[in-house]
């Protein structure tokens, strides 16, 4: 088995008194897109940050290529942070000409490399004048000048329209194809399921693990149809059931029996005493990655955090 590019044991980071990252381990290999999940503040960038030695562990340890990160180290992975790290007052064709400088000693032949197609039209203009999504755009074909063998992408996608989301992550699968490893932080569901397995965090602690299929497993959730869906809404949001309407524009066709209500995490028997009488169906189908998630993250903050990730 291939030594893993990156590697944390035990890592935890500390800032006064708020545990940040708690005691997670994670290895990505040649050719893994392995997707970090959390919602905002579970402790993805800083998990980051500590691979890449941006910031000290506070406990445990942290290894790229088999080794503690270093400035030899850090010259074979390409980074994109939530912040770009683009020079504002640089255009699009000198940020990645200064990228390229950078790195020169990295690969051979990177001098005449000219500005990606996408970016062409931007390729003079200064960084701060660019749409948020263009800006994004340049910060990962700057990420990937000198073709690192790990790429660590913190929200990559973050402000970009779906047709460059859709290339963004073209990208993605093509540099792991070419045996790079890849670390990519998320809380958009339809990327996670684009990642080879994830860690899922939740207030800094790994409460779940493996592929989407592994994740969801065999859950299910609770599912109430009826015509008059606010009205069983409120009886589930009196009984302290937390439900959400199938879809943008549910139907209230008799026929199709009503508007669907989701109620992750409950079962059906508990839906039914919560809707009593009401002409209401209940049945359970397959949970979603989402629904999943979303219970995960609230079962993470609390102390039964630890018996989530079963």
């Amino acid at each position: 088995m291939p030594e893993p590019l990156a590697e944390c044991a035990e890592v935890s980071r500390v800032f006064g008194r708020f545990t940040a990252v708690d005691g997670v381990s994670l290895a990505v290999g040649p050719g893994e897109v392995v997707g970090l999940l959390g919602a905002n503040g579970a402790g993805k960038t800083t998990l980051i940050r500590m691979l890449l030695g941006l910031l000290p562990v506070s406990a445990g340890s942290v290894r790229l290529f088999g080794q503690p990160p270093s400035r030899a180290s850090r010259r074979r992975i390409g980074y994109l942070p939530q912040g770009l790290g683009l020079y504002d007052d640089l255009t699009i064709a000198e940020n990645l000409a200064f990228s390229r400088s950078v790195f020169s000693g990295r690969r051979a032949g990177h001098g005449d490399r000219a500005v990606p197609g996408a970016l062409q039209e931007y390729a003079g203009v200064c960084v701060r004048d660019v749409p948020l999504g263009v800006a994004r755009r340049a910060a990962f074909a700057q990420a990937l000048e000198h073709e690192p063998d790990l790429l660590l992408l913190d929200e990559p996608t973050s402000g970009v329209d779906p047709l460059a989301r859709a290339r963004l992550w073209e990208t993605i699968a093509d540099t792991a194809s070419a045996a790079a490893g890849v670390i990519v932080t998320t809380h958009n569901m339809e990327e996670a399921g684009e990642c080879s397995r994830l860690v899922v965090l939740a207030a800094g602690r790994v409460v779940a693990e493996g592929t989407v299929a592994q994740i969801v497993a065999d859950r299910r959730t609770a599912v109430v149809r009826s015509a008059d869906w606010p009205a069983a809404l409120r009886l589930l949001e009196a009984a302290g059931l937390r439900a959400v309407l199938a879809g943008t524009a549910p139907s209230t066709d008799a026929a199709s029996g009503g508007a669907a209500l989701r109620v992750p995490g409950a079962s059906a028997g508990q839906v039914a005493r919560a809707v009593g009488d009401a002409a209401v169906s209940v049945s359970e189908e397959p949970a979603t990655l989402e629904e999943r998630f979303f219970e995960l993250a609230e079962a993470g903050a609390g102390p039964e955090a630890g018996a989530a990730a079963g």
